[in-house]
């Protein structure tokens, strides 16, 4: 599949990931010593939800405004609240925009904690360099994603973030993905790792699954989402997101934010959720719908 953020923004697949992203950089926070945030395909940073390509599919009205129209309950309503702050007032802007991952952790990291950001493809980077350019604790480097987790892990901060959002162009991007963060963690193993990815052919998810059991990294957590039934060929209707090293409070709190954001964001009686360890909490009962 070709997942291109500007047909897709603000769609349950961005809540799911942006909503994770919030409450990890939010315990980053936490500690007062500073931290990178690594994004090693950052996108445009900023869409416009009334342009062509979102407009094409329309799919953030059953995403971040349906969920910005709920009525979580008040554990679920506290933890989605400082994406909402973020998120919602662009809704009522004009043009309409959604903000990408670059902007959110922006918006949340403080003085002296650094973003950078990967794009390679051309027209994401110019759209990049407009939205986050002009950012002091930015740096934007026009180069491939894996190519640049390479480079620049471990940061000098030794604190930090990789995010990990392909757009799943390549056949074999779930083992491209695989030997990349098996090649990360090695060089740096303290660090939080975040990967999303698409749910569209389980044999390959599963593959994947099971190269990160048999591998040596240590404390894997995996979260899933479905809105509706999975169809290859059809619409994307479910993804998920694994978290290497998530900070402690995570799983009390995806416990909390995965029924909710189902229950909210689901296109049917056909909505699901998925919460294991792949490596780490062997103890920690999973949770699956």
């Amino acid at each position: 599949m070709n997942y291109r953020h500007d047909f897709h923004a603000g769609n349950f697949a961005d809540v799911l990931k942006h909503v994770l992203l919030t409450r990890i950089l939010l315990h980053l926070n936490a500690k007062p010593k500073a931290y990178r945030y690594i994004d090693t395909h950052a996108g445009s940073g900023l869409y416009d939800l009334s342009g062509p390509q979102a407009e094409k599919t329309g799919e953030w009205q059953s995403g971040i405004a349906r969920l910005a129209a709920a009525d979580l309950s008040a554990e679920a309503q506290s933890l989605v609240a400082p994406y909402l702050k973020i998120a919602a007032p662009l809704l009522t802007a004009e043009p309409v925009l959604y903000p990408g991952s670059p902007s959110i952790a922006k918006s949340l990291m403080r003085e002296n904690d650094r973003l950078l950001l990967c794009e390679l493809h051309p027209a994401a980077f110019a759209a990049l360099r407009d939205n986050l350019g002009r950012e002091p604790r930015a740096k934007l480097i026009e180069i491939d994603g894996y190519r640049g987790l390479k480079a620049f892990v471990p940061p000098i901060e030794r604190r930090g973030l990789v995010l990990i959002d392909p757009p799943f162009e390549a056949a074999d991007e779930f083992e491209t993905l695989f030997e990349a963060i098996e090649m990360a963690w090695r060089k740096w193993a303290t660090g939080i790792y975040m990967i999303w990815y698409p749910v569209k052919d389980r044999a390959r998810v599963a593959n994947f699954m099971r190269a990160l059991r048999q591998s040596s990294i240590k404390r894997v957590l995996r979260l899933e989402l479905q809105v509706a039934d999975v169809t290859p060929e059809g619409p994307l209707t479910r993804c998920g997101v694994i978290v290497i090293n998530p900070p402690f409070p995570l799983e009390a709190e995806a416990r909390i934010l995965l029924p909710s954001l189902a229950s909210c964001l689901s296109l049917g009686q056909n909505g699901g959720i998925m919460l294991e360890w792949l490596a780490g909490e062997s103890g920690a009962n999973g949770l699956s719908i």
